[in-house]
């Protein structure tokens, strides 16, 4: 299916992470689709990634900027518009489950708010006039311990929540725009992060293969691929009356009967 991707200009924030990470996945689709990924990001592995496609004859750009600081998110937002004129998608993928949790600190619940949610908040923000004048699309990536909770990461759950609500709110706010704004939701996907924290486990196997059996589909991990498919489904023209919504890349993790579950 060709979901008209070719050209447009999205970008993606969180996309510098380690090789197979879903915004790293997320970029290389997009590339594949003959889009120009742009990647917003604190982390130098950004200017390699685009070198990789650029090698291939894609274009795109690498901004290094925080997300959670205003100065830098417009001065990147800036430097985009001035090399391409537009912006047609912003896919909102940074975040880290960081573990904040009631015996944190003000200033580490603060802290995991500004990177989960303001910066998302920001991105938006600045972007919003480009996106405006393409009629773009906005693209949140969400968790399901937004809805779900988790326990022991107060500051992630409170903005992966927040996360949601501001993406009804924008949908709200954008319609007269013909701006659409969706979430993806996440659950179990196997990362380089999360294979990080397994490692850590002195269960690690154990406990992988007890998250495993709980999802309904297939008993296994959603892939970063399946992520990233969804999500360029999401923000193409193939999906052109879709707005507000809550999609879950989740193999039925969060919705199914849990009679479906291995017993």
């Amino acid at each position: 299916m060709d979901l008209a991707l070719k050209g447009k200009v999205v970008v993606i924030t969180g996309a510098a992470g380690l090789k197979g990470s879903i915004g790293v996945t997320i970029m290389e689709h997009l590339a594949i689709e003959g889009a120009i990924p742009v990647i917003i990001d604190r982390n130098d592995r950004g200017y390699a990634y685009i070198e990789e496609i650029q090698s291939k004859g894609i274009d795109g750009l690498f901004c290094k900027a925080d997300v959670t600081n205003p100065e830098e998110v417009q001065r990147a937002i800036k430097e985009i518009v001035e090399k391409y004129g537009r912006i047609n998608a912003l896919i909102n993928n940074v975040g880290v489950n960081d573990g904040v949790g009631l015996e944190a600190s003000y200033e580490d619940f603060m802290n995991s708010l500004k990177l989960n949610m303001v910066s998302y908040f920001l991105m938006v923000k600045y972007a919003l006039p480009y996106l405006k004048a393409s009629k773009g699309q906005i693209l949140n990536i969400g968790s399901k311990v937004g809805l779900t909770g988790q326990g022991g990461t107060s500051g992630y759950a409170a903005a992966k929540g927040g996360v949601l609500g501001l993406t009804r709110e924008w949908a709200v706010d954008l319609i007269k725009d013909s701006v659409r704004v969706n979430a993806i939701i996440i659950a179990e996907c196997w990362t380089p992060a999360y294979q990080s924290w397994i490692d850590t486990l002195e269960n690690g196997q154990e406990k992988l293969k007890s998250i495993v059996q709980k999802i309904p589909l297939e008993n296994r991990m959603t892939t970063p691929d399946e992520i990233a498919d969804t999500c360029l489904f999401t923000i193409s023209e193939r999906s052109s009356h879709t707005t507000g919504q809550f999609i879950f890349c989740d193999g039925g993790y969060v919705h199914l009967d849990r009679s479906l579950l291995t017993v």
